[in-house]
């Protein structure tokens, strides 16, 4: 399953959503150089891929930089859903946030960590109500979330 090319993806997956917008990041060690992607697909098409890296980064970090530009993808009163498998970022973006913000930006516990991008997040979600996420098991053979994740580490690959 590690370092499929897009295209062997393309031949060995079929399973899972073929309408929506799939994230993924990831950073290789942890932390250490790292890359995110995004495809928004329509009835099993390709309609747009977006993607990056960053010499010394997080896999949080690249998670929630693979939302971030997704959701700039969207245009403010589209309905769409967002597929990723990072179970924090859905839940920071769809439950804990709110609370944070009410609270200047301060939890109970500590810190938050990866504020500047929680804050972007957070704010892209708002101004895009139609917007809904999904989880979904990475690895777990879903055609799109294989695809975003070979390609998230292509780029990762590209600051080694």
């Amino acid at each position: 399953m590690k370092n499929l090319t897009l295209k062997q993806v393309l031949q060995k997956y079929s399973e899972g959503p073929q309408t929506g917008i799939f994230t993924d990041g990831g950073s290789r060690p942890n932390p250490g150089p790292g890359g995110w992607g995004v495809v928004r697909v329509a009835n099993g098409e390709v309609v747009q891929q977006l993607y990056g890296s960053d010499p010394m980064t997080t896999n949080n970090r690249m998670e929630m930089t693979a939302i971030i530009n997704a959701l700039k993808s969207i245009s403010v009163d589209e309905d769409v859903t967002i597929y990723a498998d990072s179970q924090l970022c859905i839940n920071t973006l769809t439950v804990w946030a709110k609370s944070w913000e009410r609270n200047a930006w301060k939890k109970k516990g500590g810190e938050i960590k990866n504020l500047d991008l929680v804050q972007e997040a957070y704010a892209l979600f708002q101004e895009r109500p139609r917007t809904r996420f999904e989880w979904i098991a990475g690895h777990g053979g879903w055609l799109w979330n294989e695809y975003v994740d070979s390609l998230s580490a292509a780029w990762a690959r590209e600051v080694l």
